[in-house]
């Protein structure tokens, strides 16, 4: 087959993956349905991005996403690899093989396994150093709880365990270095932003830049980052 497909191991059907976003769940409509109590209605998705497929556990199921054995909130998939959505397993193939360079291979061997909400945090941090500005810097825990309607004690938190996860030692302007860190092994990368609209006039831009500073730095909130290749979905 020349598309990445997914086959179920109990039934052994198999799902050619043709769509750029393949849904996974126990709900009439999802595209790979599985009749398992365990699978939560729309319980993920496999994205396909040129060659590559990664999945993305949604957040909505108890039991949430494996790859081979271990959780996950997304992952790129390679070859043989093998997914638990509950206890429902499933196996992807058809994904061709690439030649990675040593230096390249290493430094995703290094790449920890995150949570979801570790996720969001590295999202939150990483936004103002990925926007188009000059000389941003990574947003402050402060930032990051405004942004993730968290309590600043619970980031900080988050960041402790990120640093140690990364392996990020202490030190003088040690959230940019896991930001650094982060970029460097290809986990987050920005989306295009909304275009900012030109004020009319000088002179009413002046009365309008309280309004639509709240407005537009909610719609930025919005506009993530990608983990991997694509932001992290939110659960209900």
């Amino acid at each position: 087959m020349d598309t990445p497909f997914l086959r179920i191991e109990e039934s052994g059907e198999v799902f050619p993956l043709h769509d750029e976003v393949t849904t996974v769940g126990r709900g009439q409509g999802a595209n790979i349905r599985l009749d398992d109590p365990s699978v939560s209605r729309l319980h993920a998705e496999l994205i396909r991005r040129g060659p590559y497929v990664y999945v993305v556990d949604l957040g909505l199921s108890r039991n949430g996403t494996r790859v081979n054995g271990r959780p996950v909130a997304r992952r790129v998939l390679e070859e043989g690899d093998v997914l638990s959505f509950g206890v429902a397993r499933a196996r992807i193939g058809g994904i061709p093989p690439e030649d990675i360079a040593a230096d390249a291979e290493l430094r995703r061997s290094a790449v920890p396994e995150l949570t979801r909400r570790e996720l969001d945090v590295l999202n939150a941090l990483c936004r103002p150093a990925l926007s188009d500005e000059a000389f941003a810097t990574p947003a402050t825990a402060h930032e990051i709880a405004t942004d993730l309607v968290v309590t600043e004690a619970a980031v900080k938190q988050h960041l402790l365990r990120l640093y140690q996860k990364f392996r990020i030692p202490e030190g003088p302007n040690r959230r940019t270095r896991l930001a650094n860190e982060v970029v460097a092994l290809g986990l987050v990368k920005p989306m295009p932003l909304k275009p900012t609209p030109t004020p009319s006039s000088s002179s009413s831009s002046s009365s309008l830049s309280s309004g639509s500073a709240s407005s537009s730095s909610s719609a930025d909130a919005g506009e993530g980052l990608s983990v991997g290749m694509l932001q992290q979905p939110a659960g209900r």
